[in-house]
């Protein structure tokens, strides 16, 4: 019994931060990585405890949709990916590594799709922020901001 249950909890376990973590970072970049990170993160759901794994869910889903081939079906990604990060944003506004992921998608999306308003109110939080974290999230928030583009050079040199 108790290892029918061990194999239950690890088979349907979401996976860990730090797993998404890596494979976020290429996701946009690499069709086959973004589709690995899709299926990793397909049973997560707005009802998971772990608000930031809904949050790369939602940009996983963003990130995703720019495969479709039909506008609608793009579009139709597209506000799903986005509704579930902006629950995540809701669910946790002070969570930096949320804001982080809302971040990168706003400064990467097309202004067309009209997704790109909270630049500046998530660049600020990371840059008021960031100091307070420690460990890997705060390499790799500062990875981030030093290869971001929404950040200038001086304010890149506050996170090396």
């Amino acid at each position: 019994m108790k290892i029918t249950f061990l194999f239950i909890f690890f088979f349907f376990a979401n996976p860990s931060v730090t797993e998404i973590r890596k494979l976020y970072k290429t996701a946009a970049a690499t069709e086959s990585v973004a589709k690995d990170m899709a299926v990793k993160l397909a049973d997560v759901t707005k009802e998971d405890n772990n608000k930031v794994l809904v949050a790369y869910k939602g940009a996983s889903i963003i990130i995703l949709s720019k495969l479709e081939k039909k506008g609608t079906d793009k579009s139709k990604k597209f506000k799903e990916g986005a509704t579930l990060l902006e629950y995540a944003v809701t669910a946790e506004p002070n969570a930096i590594e949320i804001r982080m992921i809302r971040l990168s998608i706003q400064e990467n999306v097309p202004k067309i799709v009209n997704y790109r308003g909270n630049k500046k109110e998530d660049k600020k939080f990371l840059l008021d922020h960031y100091k307070e974290q420690t460990g890997a999230l705060k390499a790799y928030v500062g990875e981030f901001i030093s290869q971001s583009n929404s950040f200038t050079a001086i304010e890149k040199q506050l996170v090396e």
